[in-house]
């Protein structure tokens, strides 16, 4: 099953506090980005998140889940409803994300 772009844009719309969200849409699904790191996702219409340290300690109750069959666990993001909270969260995560690999020429 793949996302809707209805709860794509819900999702955009709860995070529209920060600035530089995007998104990249790959195979029925969304890969979200934050100030050009990838923080998680949009999978079968629920938002994942890596499973980086302050994700884990500001949700230490979430479900880990599996976005797509051979995919690592990511955390699931219960409280979409709460901007404030996902704002906190993204920026905590932010600074425990890998940067974004160069790419080749």
């Amino acid at each position: 099953m793949s996302s809707s772009k209805e709860y794509l844009e819900y999702i955009l719309e709860q995070l529209s506090d920060l600035e530089e969200i995007s998104y990249r849409a790959m195979m029925g699904e969304y890969i979200i980005y934050y100030r050009g790191k990838i923080i998680g996702g949009i999978y079968d219409d629920r938002f994942l998140v890596k499973p980086v340290k302050a994700a884990i300690e500001m949700m230490p109750k979430a479900d880990m889940e599996f976005p797509y069959d051979g995919a690592k666990e990511m955390v699931l993001v219960d409280d979409v409803d709460d901007r404030e909270f996902l704002k906190e969260l993204l920026e905590a995560m932010y600074v425990e994300l890998p940067a974004p690999k160069k790419k080749r020429k």
